[in-house]
C-alpha cells in the first residue's frame, strides 16, 4: 500500500463505527473516500437537503444545528470533532439538521453508492455471509451490539466439553478486542483469567474497555458476561507493525510431516479395532458420539495410551483450521488463541494417570505472545510441556512453529487439577428417592 492510503486507513481505523469492519472493507473505503475542505462558518450539509453519503471528520470541529433542538444550543453532544461521523444510518433520505464548520474543517466523504461497505455480512469477511465460512471462523464471529459491546454464541456444532470451551472464550474475547482497534495494530500479547464455567446454551456478552490508545500501542480489557456475572476476563495489547532487532534461538523439534500422520478420524477408527487396547476402552470409544472439531489435528507420536496410562508431561501435534480462512491477520491470531487451549492443561496430568483415576481440571489463567505473522489454515506445530505440577495446580507451556521452523506463538497456562470428589448424598436428597 502507498503511504497516502496507509495514512487514510490509519485515520479511518480510529473511527469506532469502522473498527468492527473486516480489514478488507476498510481498505476499500479508504480507496473510495474523497477529501472535502471547509472554512469556518461554511455549511457542510443543510437541513432538508438530500442525504448524499457519510462524512468522517478528519480535522477541525463542526456544530449540529436544527429546529429540533433549537433550545439546546451549545450542548457538547452537538459538537463534532475528529473521528466523529454523520450521515450514516439515517431513517430519512434528507438531512435532519444543519452541520456548520466551527473552524477549518477537513472531512472524508463516502458516497451513498458505497455505504454497503459499512454493512458487511461478517466481521471477518465482506464478500460472503458468515454461514459460508469455515466453522472456526463462524465460531469466532460476533454480532456488534454497540460500539464496545459484542455478542457471541456457542454454535450447535462447536466443541463444548460440557461447558463453553475455554478456547472459545479466548478466541471470541480477542476478536471483540481486535474489533475496537484500528486494523493496522495487531495483538502481540494477551493475559486471561477463567472465573466461572460458561453456559453454552446462553449467549455471551463481551464488554470491551478501551484502556489506552497510543500511536504505536493500544490496550483493551474484555469482560465476558453471562446471567449478569463476569465469567471470563482478558487483557490484550496491540502494536502497529515496526522494524527492530531480531534474533531467534528456539529450534523446532524434528517430527514427521503432518501428511505422514493419522487424522483424528483415522486415529479413532484405529483405536476402535486395536487389540492392544482394553475392550472396555474400545467399546467406550465406539459408542461415544464423535463431533468433528473445526481444527484438524495430527499427533506426532500416536500410541496405545489411554486416559489411565502414565506418560511424560509433553505432547506435540500439528494443527490447522479446516477450510480457507479470511485473510485478516487478527482472525488467524484469534484461531491460534482458540486452538491453544486444545489438549493443553491435560498434559500436566500425564505422569499421574492410573487405572481407575477420576480427575477434574479447570483452567485458571492463560497467557499468549504472538511473535510473527502466520496463517492458522497452514500447518503449525504445537509443542507442549508441563515443567511442574504442585499444590493442585498444573502448569503448561506451549510453542507454535510454522513448517519452516519459525517460532510464531508462545503460550502458558495454569489450571486446577484434582482427584474427582465423591458425590455427597444428603439426607434430604435420600428422602426423595
Amino acid at each position: 500500500m502507498n503511504s497516502e492510503l496507509v495514512t487514510v486507513m490509519e485515520f479511518l481505523g480510529g473511527v469506532p463505527l469502522l473498527q468492527r469492519l473486516p480489514a478488507s472493507s476498510l481498505k476499500k473505503i479508504a480507496q473510495m473516500v474523497s477529501v472535502k475542505n471547509y472554512d469556518k462558518g461554511d455549511y457542510v450539509v443543510r437541513e432538508g437537503e438530500v442525504a448524499d453519503g457519510t462524512y468522517f471528520i478528519w480535522d477541525g470541529e463542526a456544530e449540529v444545528c436544527g429546529s429540533f433542538h433549537a433550545a439546546e444550543e451549545n450542548q457538547p453532544e452537538y459538537r463534532l470533532k475528529q473521528f466523529d461521523f454523520f450521515g450514516h444510518g439515517m431513517a430519512s433520505s434528507t438531512q435532519p439538521a444543519d452541520v456548520i464548520a466551527l473552524s477549518k474543517l477537513t472531512c472524508l466523504f463516502l458516497p451513498n453508492e458505497h455505504t454497503n461497505l459499512l454493512k458487511p455480512k461478517s466481521i471477518w469477511c465482506s464478500d460472503e455471509t458468515h454461514e459460508k465460512r469455515p466453522l472456526v471462523e463462524r465460531i469466532l464471529h460476533l454480532d456488534p451490539v454497540d460500539v464496545n459491546i459484542f455478542e457471541g454464541i456457542t454454535l450447535p456444532d462447536a466443541p463444548k466439553f460440557g461447558k463453553v470451551f475455554g478456547g472459545q472464550f479466548l478466541g471470541q474475547a480477542l476478536a471483540a478486542a481486535s474489533k475496537t482497534v484500528d486494523c493496522l495494530k495487531i495483538v502481540h500479547s494477551l493475559h486471561a483469567y477463567f472465573l466461572l464455567l460458561g453456559d453454552f446454551e446462553r449467549p455471551i456478552i463481551y464488554q470491551v474497555h478501551r484502556v489506552r490508545d497510543g500511536k504505536s500501542f493500544a490496550t483493551r480489557r474484555v469482560e465476558a458476561i453471562q446471567r449478569g456475572n463476569v465469567v471470563f476476563t482478558l487483557m490484550a495489547s496491540f502494536q502497529k507493525g515496526e522494524d527492530g532487532f531480531k534474533h531467534e534461538v528456539a529450534t523446532m523439534p524434528s517430527v514427521p510431516d503432518p501428511e505422514e500422520l493419522l487424522s483424528m478420524e483415522d486415529l479413532r477408527e484405529r483405536r476402535v479395532v486395536d487389540p492392544r487396547l482394553p475392550r472396555t476402552y474400545r467399546n467406550k470409544v465406539a459408542s461415544s458420539e464423535f463431533l468433528p472439531w473445526p481444527i484438524e489435528l495430527r499427533f506426532c507420536e500416536p500410541n496405545t495410551s489411554t486416559n489411565y496410562t502414565k506418560s511424560p508431561p509433553s505432547l506435540m501435534y500439528w494443527f490447522r483450521a479446516k477450510g480457507t480462512l479470511s485473510d485478516e491477520q487478527a482472525l488467524h491470531r484469534c484461531v491460534a488463541a482458540y486452538t491453544s487451549d486444545l489438549i493443553f492443561l491435560q498434559v500436566s496430568l500425564n505422569p499421574h494417570r492410573e487405572k481407575g483415576l477420576k480427575s477434574s481440571s479447570v483452567s485458571l489463567d492463560h497467557s499468549m505472545w504472538f511473535h510473527k505473522p502466520f496463517r492458522a489454515d497452514d500447518w503449525l506445530l504445537y509443542v507442549i510441556d508441563s515443567p511442574i505440577s504442585d499444590s493442585a495446580r498444573g502448569f503448561v507451556t506451549g510453542r507454535m512453529f510454522t513448517r519452516s521452523g519459525e517460532l510464531v506463538v508462545s503460550a502458558t497456562q495454569e489450571g486446577l487439577l484434582r482427584r474427582a470428589r465423591k458425590a455427597q448424598v444428603s439426607s434430604a436428597a435420600q428422602s426423595k428417592l
